[in-house]
Order: structure tokens, then sequence, then C-alpha cells
């Protein structure tokens, strides 16, 4: 009998590790989507003929839609079955790589990657309710965790490393294909060995909310986008901007109504999870600002090839994979400060390196500025969480962390939108003279990005923060609980 036990309990162990394996493939593809599409931009617009507004929609169309759809996706997965809800997301994503791969123009491209975002948005807070319900003892839970953040931060540093090398030596293309192979792979041990489990009370639908939501973030990106080659002073502009304001106003007057808000805007009294909003938005703005006008600069300026502008980012892999962990320890030992104030002055002293950017600046002076920037994001990801959650009620926590991940998207669409509008016209024609010197004000906005974030870490760690977090924790202590979220946090909240 004792065998017999003893091997049960092996068999729900390894079944729980496959579980959680399929789980951080769903990351993988999403995550490595998001960062490897990048260094293959030159090549796309070369054979697509695609304006810089095309290439800011063809990755701001993927973050826009998964940062809008990513809290109804978790609700829906608690109500009609996660696993139905993973499945479905799994076979959307791989479908509309395959599409994105045979896409003829950029308007098709930009399609294709919504169509991909809509089935990313169902997988990754999807995956962590399955691993929250897969791994039930803390430790195991902790220990699973730990490997999904591990993956994350991978996965958006290998980004640009695959795709260069595949860019160069396959196609552009074939960025989408590699996809193909681990969605089929992931779908095939979904159905194998992924139970079905649905929320014993799931939220009710908020589709007015959720609408507002679309119509804010893409009205705001679209005007960001469209501002610099239509006229920021144009009717059309000007009414985007009004839309996406009337929208987020909507929006909070809507949601305070509410019972079961989407978002409960109750939130926002405590400062720790406000601050921690913003620092999510201001640094993946950042970053993919960051990222998108370095790979442009290294093969459209300095004439690199793509695998070599691929490797020339392994300077902020690198930095990410050390510093990742080295910040999750931080922040397991109470010390959230000191890893934002590190990120800020990180993003900070990188974007000031890039100031007086020329065509023939030293690889070595790019490589210095890289690794720095690295160590920033790698030190921010895990405190934004653990901010965001910091003094709630656990039933309120998975909600938390879900819109500091929202807010990591919108950042991420914005910063792309704001680089290509404010480098302007300087980047429009390939091998422009001019490309480095259009980047400069772009550099001059990553060192305000860097203080921001600095300043936002020490206001929102400090005795005052922690007061209000306490406070609106007694306010939501009976709100209903809510599905995990698809960056639930990565340690335990330091008191």
């Amino acid at each position: 009998m004792s065998n017999l036990y003893d091997s049960d309990t092996v068999d729900q162990a390894e079944r729980a590790n496959v579980i959680l394996a399929t789980c951080c493939l769903s990351l993988l593809l999403v995550t490595m989507d998001v960062t490897i599409i990048n260094v293959a931009l030159p090549a796309i617009r070369a054979d697509l003929h695609a304006s810089v507004a095309g290439l800011q929609w063809s990755i701001d169309g993927y973050t826009v839609v998964v940062a809008s759809f990513l809290l109804l996706a978790g609700s829906t997965a608690d109500r009609v079955g996660r696993r139905r809800t993973f499945q479905a997301g799994l076979a959307l994503f791989t479908l509309g790589s395959l599409l994105c791969s045979l896409a003829r123009t950029t308007s098709a491209l930009i399609a294709f990657r919504m169509c991909q975002a809509l089935g990313g948005a169902m997988l990754n807070p999807v995956a962590m309710s399955i691993i929250v319900n897969t791994f039930t003892d803390p430790k195991e839970r902790a220990r699973a965790i730990g490997i999904w953040g591990a993956v994350f931060g991978i996965s958006m540093a290998i980004g640009p490393l695959v795709g260069g090398y595949l860019t160069e030596n396959v196609g552009w293309r074939a960025i989408f294909w590699i996809n193909l192979p681990v969605g089929a792979l992931a779908l095939a041990l979904t159905a194998r060995f992924i139970p079905e489990s649905r929320a014993p009370k799931p939220r009710r639908v908020d589709l007015v909310g959720q609408g507002l939501i679309v119509v804010a973030l893409a009205s705001l990106t679209s005007g960001v986008i469209d501002g610099r080659r239509v006229g920021w002073g144009s009717p059309v502009i000007a009414a985007s901007f009004l839309v996406a304001a009337m929208s987020a106003v909507a929006l909070v007057l809507y949601e305070t109504r509410r019972v079961e808000p989407l978002i409960d805007m109750r939130f926002f009294r405590s400062v720790p999870f406000a601050a921690a909003t913003l620092v999510a938005v201001i640094a993946f703005a950042a970053f993919s600002g960051f990222l998108f006008l370095n790979s442009l600069y290294l093969q459209e300026a300095r004439g690199l090839s793509a695998s070599r502008a691929g490797l020339c980012t392994l300077p902020i892999a690198l930095a990410l994979v050390i510093c990742s962990p080295l910040s999750g320890r931080l922040v397991a030992a109470g010390h959230a400060r000191i890893a934002l104030v590190v990120a800020g002055v990180s993003m900070a002293i990188a974007g000031l390196l890039l100031t007086d950017l020329a065509n023939d600046t030293p690889l070595w002076h790019l490589l210095v500025a890289y690794g720095i920037f690295g160590i920033g994001l790698g030190m921010v990801n895990a405190p934004i969480t653990n901010t965001a959650v910091s003094g709630m009620p656990r039933a309120q926590a998975g909600l938390a962390a879900a819109v500091a991940s929202t807010s990591r998207q919108v950042g991420a669409s914005l910063g792309v939108a704001l680089a290509g509008s404010i480098a302007g016209g300087g980047i429009q024609a390939a091998h422009a003279a001019g490309f480095a010197a259009a980047t400069h004000p772009v550099w001059h906005l990553v060192v305000g990005y860097g203080v921001a974030v600095a300043v936002l870490g020490l206001a929102s760690t400090g005795a005052w923060a922690k007061a209000s977090a306490q406070r609106v924790a007694y306010l939501l202590d009976d709100a209903p609980t809510v599905a995990a979220a698809p960056d639930a946090p990565l340690v335990q909240v330091a008191d």
C-alpha cells in the first residue's frame, strides 16, 4: 500500500510539472512575441514597403489588444472553464502566427497581429489561474510561480536574439513560424494533462467597462502614432484624444457604480497601487521605445545585419537574467524601494548615454548603455507587482496584479507610439543620415522616464504610502474574491 501511495504521489507531481511546463510554453509564446518582431522591422519595412506608422502599429496593434482584454479573459475563463479558454487562446494565437507569416501588406500584418494578441490575452491570466489551482501547497506554488517569473524574463530577453537569427538566415516570416510547433505542442499537452476548472463564484461580465477600455486605448494610441503624419492640430487627431479622454472619464464614472466592477477604482486610493500602475506604464514605455528605435538604428543607420543587431541586445538579455532574480530577493527581503530606485537610476543613465547618439558611436558605448538599461528593466518587474498588491486583501491581490500587468502593456503601446512620433521624419527613410540625431529627444524622454520611476519608488514605499494602502485594504476587505492574475506576485509581500 505504501508503494502504491508513493507511486501515486510521484505521478501527481509529474503531472503537475507537465502542467507547469505547458503554461510556461504559453508564456514563452506571448512574451517572446512582444520583442522578437523588433529586430525584423527593417526587413518587414523593405518587403512590405511599410511606413514608420505601419511599423509602430505592427507592434502596438498587438500590445493594445492584449492590454484591452487581459481582465476580460481572466473572468471569462473562471466562468466557461480555464482549460477551454486556454485551448482557445493557444489555437487563436497559433492561427494568428500562421496568418502573420503569410501577410502580403502592412495592413494585413497588423490585422493578423491583433488576432495573435486576442489569443495571447487568453493565455497568461488563465495559465496563472491553472498554476495556482494545480499547486495547492504554498511552497510548491511559490516554486512554480518562481519558475514562471524566470521564463518571463528569459523569453523577453531572447526575443531579439532569436528574431535576428531567423530574420537573417531564413527571413522575417520565420519569426512567426517558430510559434507553430510550440503552439501545437502546448495544445496537445493541454488536452492530455490539464483538467478543466472553474471559479466557484465567477465575476459578472462587464461589457460596458470592457468596451470603454478598448476605445480609450485605441483612440489614444492612434492619436499619438498619427499625430506627426496628419498634424497635431488636425481635427482628426484632436477627436482621437477627445474620444480617449471621454472614454476614460466614462470608465471611471461607470465602474464606481458597479457592484462587481472590471476595475475597482478604490484601488487607486492606495498610493502603492497607484504608483505601481504608473511605474509599470513608464518602465515599459521606456523599454518598448528603447527597443523599437535601437532595432532600426543598428540596422538602418549602422548597416548591421539582423543577427548582429540581435547579438547587440545580448547585454540587455544578460542583465535581465541576472537582475530579475536579484530583484525578487530584494523585494522578498522588504527592499522594494532599493529595487525601484536602482531600476529608475539605471534607465536614466542608459538614456543619458544615448542623448548624443551618432551613426558612428563606438559599439562598446552602445553595449554599455544597453547593459545598464537591462539592469533597470530586470530590477523593475518584481517590485511593480509587489507594490501593486502591497497591503491589499488576499481576495483582491489577483485583480490588483492583473491591473499592473495591463499597465505594462499600455506602457509598451505608448512607448512605441511616442518614440516613433517624436523621432519623426528622421527615421522615415532607410539609412537616413540624420537617423541618430532624430532619436535624441526620445533619449532625453527615457532619462525622464528613469527619474520618474526612481521618484515613484521612493514615494510608494514610505510609511505614508503604506498607511494609505491599509486604509484601502479596510474598504476592500469584504469585496468578492477575484481570479488569479497573469503576473501574480512572485514573492511574499513584506510588511
